[in-house]
């Protein structure tokens, strides 16, 4: 698993996260002061998104793409505080492996 977190995304970056996301460009969200981007095997993303909903108040989004080797991508959106928090949470989980 491979994570990021982006402080005060771009213009450029909002809108390509927003024409990616699985719940299409539709329903844009208000610009977050962060984005927490997380790359890994499928099982893994569903486990962390709900690691991150449960852990604080963010927006998780799956990111469309094509990946040969199936990895998929989230991005959780939110203020500094809550998406860091939600990023450490997934990476103490994923080391325990106490999905």
């Amino acid at each position: 698993m491979d994570c990021r977190i982006i402080k005060s995304p771009g213009e450029g970056t909002l809108a390509i996260l927003n024409r990616r996301k699985g719940s299409g460009p539709k329903s844009a969200l208000e610009t977050p002061d962060a984005v927490g981007l997380v790359q890994g095997k499928l099982i893994e993303m569903v486990c962390a998104a709900d690691v991150a909903e449960k852990a604080v108040g963010v927006t998780v989004e799956d990111i469309r793409g094509s990946c040969p080797q199936n990895m998929i991508l989230l991005a959780i959106f939110g203020d500094t505080a809550s998406v860091e928090s939600a990023i450490e949470e997934i990476k103490r989980k994923d080391k325990e492996r106490k999905w």
